[in-house]
């Protein structure tokens, strides 16, 4: 089994770079950091290190920097809401506060979940009545959507369900997988191969409160691990809230690290 810091060492070196911003319309870099643009105004910052040209991150730099990253949000009117993404491991003195100086918005810490592919390929028994499948048509994407905006606790619209619907276009690699019970969508989740890397991302899992702790999430997990391991991937990754952490746990990932999203809306930054 590899070891958490052999898997941390493989996430930082093929997991931040431009395999973080598949789709984006446009990717700015500002020193060392990137700031992606995406559909509906989303803006997303993330970089491998905060060290620029050599010059180890120091709490001035840091503060600097995240003015600088602040000034380019507020003068790009295309983008309404921006993500920074902090890893719990970097050397980023003084980053939270200055975060937060600048408009941000810590979010939920999320634990950063990596395990070998073939650890989760496993047989999954599903309760009687409950089927897998993987889904393109858009009335089964929209149906997905709907339903874990539900689970989430997310407002009715159609937003969701359009950007997954953009996404598949631009990505057909992008798999969604559905259990269903009696022509009801119970449980979903997205397997997303990242090219170029060993990885794949198990994302979007959502079970109705019903259907929990009955085995079909593992057996969703199962499903994509397989098809990810049929398209030569090694790694499955996944950012995981602290319900869908013990199920992976259980299922061999490992807990490398914590990521917290700061998050910058226009309506309410700071000038």
């Amino acid at each position: 089994m590899v070891d958490a810091a052999t898997l941390l060492a493989a996430y930082d070196a093929q997991l931040r770079s431009d395999a973080e911003t598949p789709g984006a319309l446009a990717v700015e870099p500002l020193g060392p950091v990137r700031i992606a643009t995406f559909a509906e105004g989303r803006g997303f910052v993330s970089y491998r290190s905060l060290d620029d040209d050599g010059a180890p991150a120091d709490a001035d730099r840091v503060r600097a920097l995240v003015a600088a990253v602040a000034q380019h949000l507020r003068d790009d009117a295309a983008i309404t809401e921006a993500e920074w993404k902090t890893r719990a491991h970097d050397d980023a003195p003084g980053l939270y506060e200055a975060l937060v100086q600048h408009g941000f918005e810590a979010e939920e810490p999320e634990s950063i979940m990596i395990g070998d592919a073939h650890l989760l390929a496993v047989d999954v028994p599903l309760p009687d009545g409950v089927t897998l499948r993987r889904i393109t048509a858009e009335a089964d994407v929209r149906a997905m959507a709907a339903m874990c905006d539900e689970v989430f606790g997310e407002p009715r619209s159609d937003r969701h369900a359009e950007d997954l619907l953009r996404r598949q276009a631009h990505d057909p690699s992008m798999e969604m997988w559905v259990a269903e019970a009696g022509g009801e969508i119970v449980s979903a989740g997205r397997l997303e191969p990242v090219p170029g890397t060993e990885f794949a991302g198990i994302w979007g899992g959502a079970t109705r409160p019903e259907w929990r702790g009955r085995g079909i999430y593992r057996a969703l997990t199962a499903a994509r691990a397989r098809s990810a391991l049929a398209l030569g991937k090694r790694y499955l990754q996944s950012d995981s809230t602290e319900f869908s952490r013990p199920i992976l746990e259980r299922s061999g990932l490992v807990k490398v690290s914590e990521t917290t999203p700061y998050v910058w809306r226009r309506e309410r930054s700071a000038p």
